[in-house]
């Protein structure tokens, strides 16, 4: 006799025990290298975009499904993040994952602060100023991006200022 879990799937296995969602241009070569160095170092199998993904385009469903095989995110809020239409198309799917799939999400407020993040002010309201006039964006996108940013800067982080 079958048991009644044998009729459910099975857990998906992750892929990925950390997906890095960061700007390059702001802090690949710095902060976030050496972060990634050191979870690669302590063991945690991580996700670390390649610079040679293809910018200007849709982004893939091989990206987007890297982001589903984690267990966990570190996003990492810098001053020019939200200029990135693909940071926060991340991030949606980030913050969908943690709200339908458990995912942990760890936000770091990187020169920022969470309140700008929040309430999209100062780069982060000049941001969406710029997506809200391009007419090539979904509006209902740039709203999700909006409320990925707010749920994100909801979370307890760290903020790391500058110095």
């Amino acid at each position: 006799m079958a048991s009644s879990s044998s009729n459910s799937n099975p857990p998906k296995e992750t892929v990925y025990d950390v997906f890095m969602n960061f700007r390059g241009e702001d802090t690949r070569s710095g902060f976030t290298s050496y972060l990634y160095d050191a979870l690669i170092q302590q063991g945690y199998k991580t996700f670390f975009d390649d610079e040679n993904l293809p910018r200007g385009k849709a982004i893939s469903k091989g990206l987007l499904k890297a982001i589903e095989d984690s267990r966990s995110s570190i996003v990492i809020l810098s001053e020019n993040y939200a200029f990135s239409s693909w940071c926060l198309t991340e991030l949606a799917k980030i913050v969908d994952c943690m709200e339908n799939k458990g995912q942990i999400v760890l936000p770091i407020f990187y020169h920022v602060d969470p309140s700008h993040v929040r309430n999209q002010r100062e780069s982060y309201g000049k941001a969406f100023e710029k997506h809200e006039s391009n007419s090539e964006l979904n509006p209902m996108e740039v709203d999700s991006w909006k409320k990925a940013l707010k749920g994100v800067a909801n979370l307890g982080g760290w903020t790391l200022k500058k110095s």
